[in-house]
């Protein structure tokens, strides 16, 4: 079997391929993402997958590359990772009581072949206080996570329903992903 490296510095995602019981190691992409002209955020999250696996391929030869992105949507415009409370308080604040989408696309690249997929999930939020909002910021959880919650974690507790995925919202849906890999014959 090839040797398969994770092209993420994601604890996350490490752990869920770690669920998959087998062999990998981990080499983070720090390839600068570039997303210009593209329409769709399925199509988004699958060009910096496939641009995050590309960097770490060139570096391993004959190796069997995983990348993929994560990137939450709410009525078209794409929430990334927060600068600032300011900006964690005012994603949370939109989320409130409303859908919104999560996109994580995923890229695998061995050799001369690539595959890039994605999976789209709708994720409801109950009605959030204030209180809430401040409370959860103030854990620091919000600050490295695309839409400003991780709901692995404490941001679990504002999630009404999802409707898809949920370890795509985690970061990597790996069912789909252990699919992909044994139908190419890679696992």
């Amino acid at each position: 079997m090839k040797e398969i490296i994770l092209a993420s510095a994601s604890p996350r995602r490490k752990e869920l391929l770690e669920q998959l019981h087998i062999p990998f190691s981990v080499s983070p992409s720090i390839v600068e993402e570039k997303i210009e002209g593209i329409a769709t955020p399925a199509d988004i999250v699958m060009l910096l997958a496939l641009q995050k696996a590309n960097d770490i391929a060139q570096k391993h030869k004959n190796a069997v590359v995983i990348g993929a992105d994560t990137i939450v949507t709410y009525d078209g415009k794409i929430l990334g990772k927060p600068h600032t409370e300011k900006e964690a308080h005012s994603m949370l604040r939109l989320l409130s009581g409303n859908i919104h989408e999560v996109y994580t696309g995923v890229a695998i690249v061995c050799d001369e072949e690539q595959l890039t997929f994605y999976e789209r999930t709708e994720v409801t939020f109950y009605e959030l206080t204030d209180e809430e909002i401040y409370d959860y910021i103030e854990s620091g959880e919000p600050m490295d996570k695309a839409g400003a919650y991780g709901i692995q974690g404490l941001g679990a507790e504002f999630v009404k329903k999802i409707n898809g995925d949920y370890f795509s919202v985690v970061g990597l849906p790996i069912a789909r992903l252990k699919r992909h890999l044994k139908s190419i014959e890679l696992l």
